[in-house]
C-alpha cells in the first residue's frame, strides 16, 4: 500500500550517466524524508505543496531513494488537508518590518540608518519569493526571507546581552545582504544557475553591498568592515569563505548564519537520517 506524503522541496539534477533525477523533501505526520527519485524528469511532478505516494522507498546506510515508477503524484493539497500545515511558509512582512524597526532603535550611525530603512523594504520583496538553497536549508519559496529574518531576529535578542560593544549597523546590513547573491545562484524554483559556478553568492553579495555603500557616500574604512562581514559569513575557508572573521561583528554574523542554517537542516532531516550540515544523523525526541 502506498504511503501519502506532502512535498516540501524539490531540486532537479542529472546523474553521471546523464539520466534525470530529483531530490525531494517529503513529510507526513509521522516522518520527514529526504530522498532521490531516479528517472524523474523536471516535467514530472510533484511540485512543492503537491501530495505524493510511494510504493517503495529504499534505504541504503541512511540514504533514501526511489524509482519514478514507484511514485504516484496526487493533487495540490488545500488548506483543509491534514498535511497542509507542514509546508514551510515565508516570514510575514509585518514580522520582518517590526524586527527591523526594533533593531533601528539600537542604531546611532545616521549615515547607515537610512540605508537599512531603504534596503530592508526592498530586499523583503525579493527574498519573499526565493529559496535560500536547493536542499541544505530553507529550500522553499520564501526561504531566503525566512533565513535572513531568523538572523535579524536572533540579533535583536542577542545585542542587548553582549558583554562587549559591537557596531550593530554593520551586523544588520551584512545580514540583509549576506545571501543577496542567491537571487542569481538559484531561480525561484530552486534550480541552480550559471552564476553559482561563475561568481558565487558571496562575491555577488559583497559586490552589491559595496556598490550600495559607495553610492551613499560611506567612508572607505566603514565600507571595508562591512564587506569583510559579508565575505567572512561562512566562517572557514574550507566552507567557501574567502576570508575568516576577524571583526566582532563578523564573528556574530557567522554564528547566527550557522545557527539558522543548521537548525533548519536538522528540522528537515528525518529520524535517524544522515544530516550533511551536521555530519551526523538526526535524532528526534
Amino acid at each position: 500500500m502506498a504511503t501519502e506524503y506532502i512535498t516540501l522541496s524539490r531540486a532537479d539534477g542529472m546523474t553521471k550517466n546523464n539520466t534525470p533525477f530529483a531530490q525531494f523533501k517529503i513529510a507526513n505526520e509521522k516522518e520527514t524524508i529526504n530522498l532521490a527519485v531516479w528517472d524523474c524528469s523536471p516535467k514530472m511532478g510533484p511540485q512543492v505543496g503537491q501530495l505524493v505516494y510511494f510504493m517503495n522507498i529504499q534505504d541504503r546506510n541512511g540514504k533514501k531513494s526511489a524509482n519514478a515508477n514507484d511514485m504516484r503524484v496526487g493533487q495540490l493539497a488545500g488548506e483543509s488537508h491534514p498535511l497542509y500545515h507542514l509546508i514551510p511558509r515565508p516570514t510575514k512582512r509585518s514580522d520582518w518590518d517590526a524586527c527591523l524597526e526594533n533593531l533601528l532603535g539600537f542604531c546611532s550611525d545616521e549615515k547607515l540608518k537610512p540605508i537599512i530603512t531603504e534596503w530592508g523594504g526592498k530586499l523583503y520583496d525579493k527574498y519573499d519569493k526565493w529559496p535560500a538553497a536547493s536542499g541544505m536549508h530553507h529550500a522553499f519559496p520564501g526561504g531566503l526571507a525566512t533565513h535572513t529574518y531568523q538572523m535579524l531576529h536572533m540579533l535583536e535578542g542577542l545585542y542587548p546581552c553582549l558583554p562587549y560593544p559591537i557596531k550593530i549597523e554593520r551586523c544588520i546590513l551584512a545580514i540583509l545582504f549576506h545571501d543577496y547573491g542567491k537571487l542569481r545562484e538559484y531561480n525561484q524554483a530552486g534550480e541552480t544557475q550559471e552564476d553559482m559556478y561563475l561568481l558565487g553568492h558571496i562575491y555577488i553579495s559583497a559586490y552589491t553591498l559595496q556598490h550600495v555603500l559607495e553610492k551613499a557616500g560611506i567612508e572607505q574604512e566603514e565600507v571595508k568592515c562591512l564587506i569583510h562581514c559579508v565575505l567572512a559569513h561562512h566562517g572557514e575557508k574550507e566552507f567557501g569563505s574567502p576570508v575568516v572573521p576577524c571583526l566582532q561583528e563578523a564573528v556574530v554574523i557567522n554564528m547566527l548564519d550557522n545557527l539558522s542554517a543548521k537548525t533548519d537542516s536538522l528540522e528537515g532531516t528525518g529520524e535517524n537520517e544522515y544530516c550533511p550540515a551536521l555530519g551526523t544523523h538526526a535524532i528526534k525526541k
